[in-house]
């Protein structure tokens, strides 16, 4: 990834965030943006010093099957190419969701479901594997292929 490239890919994250923040004060969304979208939520997982494959393990094993259970849509998973950028200990994922309250409600019900605490405390059971997980909503435009 280039310089210019990794700069204009912050900026837009940036402005992404803003917009996310101003949506949620500022009533009715703008006209460039899809009027009836998914809740779209981009997550990034940090995973603790030689805990990566250990991650994509609970994700593979456990965490999908109860992210389907509890009506989450998966899109993707993805790893950066460069070990610069964190391909050794970064995870990125996207998730989609009917609505911000149904956002809401499946996180509600997957975080107290007794088979995710179960998953999570025996992928734990060395130490935790994630570090830090930043979360970024999103809504799409109203030229964007996938709403």
């Amino acid at each position: 990834m280039t310089r210019s490239y990794s700069l204009f890919l912050s900026a837009a994250l940036g402005a992404l965030t803003g917009l996310a923040a101003t949506r949620a004060s500022a009533g009715p969304p703008s006209s460039s943006l899809a009027p009836h979208s998914r809740c779209f939520e981009l997550r990034t997982y940090t995973a603790a010093p030689g805990k990566l494959q250990a991650l994509h393990a609970r994700f593979r094993d456990h965490t999908n099957a109860l992210f389907t259970k509890h009506g989450m849509t998966l899109i993707g998973y993805w790893v950066p190419s460069d070990e610069d950028k964190g391909a050794a200990n970064t995870l990125v994922y996207l998730l989609a969701f009917p609505s911000r309250a149904a956002h809401d409600k499946a996180w509600a019900a997957f975080q107290s479901d007794p088979a995710w605490v179960a998953a999570r405390n025996a992928s734990e059971v060395d130490g935790k594997l994630v570090l830090n997980v930043d979360s970024l909503m999103l809504t799409a435009t109203d030229y964007s292929p996938l709403e």
